[in-house]
């Protein structure tokens, strides 16, 4: 057709978005279509921000195709569509990056260099390869302003901040609580999902199983137990109940001249074929009942003096009979599972700081309360030989 250059059979897809990219630059057509939106409704949209103190990679391609489709969508449906960059200056890999170039490893550390230094030398760091973002960004098509970014550590991004969290807090809906997260000892802070990605790795615990003497109306031992099988010894000064599954049928039977409680279809596997099964119940006649938490030797304040109801069977429908006993001690202050469990039986109140037990410092050592073992990391590999050896 006249006024068309015949189409190249042959051609280079590279240098065809080149072209493309410059015409958009000569045209600045970015620029041109919020103009053509001047007058029509707003969709704002706020780059959720990259940190700019790594280089971008191939992954970081499609987080941005996403982040440009939805507002050139949104242009073509008659808004404007406002689209401001930003960058990311805070978290754990800034920190990370920083750390690695000073040749230290933790918090102390900081501390020592001082708080002010170190801030600065992150503060640095962010901005190491913005030119190469920009140039990511342009490579492939996404159009968002970078000439004016909002940047988190800037004054007003922090005030503004701030200022989210007086509004709810004059509304009344910020409260103090718990929530159970990955945690990083060395760096003394919370990890999010992505933080823990960069360095996860499997690692061998020892599975262990505990007897916790079941207790009579009065308080005294009934002459059964809970078997109970944990894959994380060190937990188990945290403990503070055992979840059983209502749903669930359990026996006791008698083995070694003792009387154990364990699932029904577990009992041969964990028993073995000589244990005499004496009764059935449902996992139902467990819930509410008593017993001897583990045998350590507590301080005061241990777990009779910070939970509500310590040393009680609680209802748990995650518990499954594929493997352990079809028992699972209850931690709260470890296991998201076993939090929910306990605080919906009661054992603590969810709202008061003081009433969760967790006898592990900030620094992942057990404190005083777990005489005998206070100053020790919790995974230490002696520290768990240690605490089986004290249980038996």
């Amino acid at each position: 057709m006249p006024g068309f250059a015949p189409v190249d059979p042959k051609q280079s897809f590279p240098e065809l978005e080149e072209r493309v990219l410059a015409r958009w630059r000569e045209q600045d057509l970015f620029a041109r279509t919020l103009a053509a939106r001047a007058e029509a409704p707003i969709w704002s949209f706020y780059e959720g921000p990259p940190t700019a103190n790594g280089r971008p990679g191939s992954h970081h391609v499609l987080a941005r195709v996403f982040k440009d489709i939805y507002p050139r969508y949104r242009t073509m449906r008659g808004y404007r569509v406002p689209r401001k960059a930003g960058w990311d200056c805070h978290g754990l890999p800034v920190e990370l990056e920083v750390e690695r170039q000073l040749g230290i490893s933790s918090k102390q550390e900081i501390e020592e260099l001082g708080i002010a230094e170190f801030n600065r030398r992150c503060r640095e760091s962010v901005f190491e390869y913005v030119e190469e973002w920009n140039r990511l960004t342009e490579r492939i098509g996404f159009w968002v302003d970078l000439d004016d970014p909002y940047v988190t550590l800037e004054d007003r991004y922090i005030e503004s901040v701030w200022w989210s969290l007086r509004r709810l807090w004059d509304k009344g809906s910020l409260y103090e609580g718990h929530k159970v997260v990955p945690y990083c000892p060395r760096c003394g802070t919370a990890l999010s999902s992505h933080e823990v990605a960069q360095g996860y790795e499997d690692v061998k615990d020892p599975s262990i199983y505990v007897r916790f003497p079941l207790l009579g109306e009065s308080g005294e031992e009934a002459g059964e137990s809970l078997l109970v099988w944990t894959t994380t010894p060190w937990t188990l000064p945290g403990n503070v109940g055992v979840a059983a599954n209502p749903a669930v049928d359990y026996v006791r039977a008698r083995r070694g001249g003792e009387v154990l409680i364990v699932a029904a279809t577990l009992a041969e596997r964990v028993l073995g074929e000589d244990a005499e099964v004496l009764d059935r119940l449902a996992g139902s006649e467990l819930v509410g009942r008593r017993y001897r938490g583990p045998v350590f030797e507590l301080a005061d304040g241990g777990p009779q003096g910070a939970v509500t109801a310590p040393f009680l069977v609680v209802a748990g429908d995650f518990v499954t009979t594929e493997d352990g006993t079809g028992l699972v001690h209850i931690a709260p202050a470890f296991g998201e599972d076993d939090y929910g469990a306990a605080a919906a039986a009661g054992l603590f109140d969810p709202t008061a700081r003081t009433t969760l037990y967790n006898p592990v410092t900030p620094e992942g050592t057990f404190d005083d309360r777990v005489v005998g073992f206070a100053g020790e990391f919790v995974k230490g590999s002696e520290t768990t030989r240690r605490l089986i050896e004290d249980l038996d």
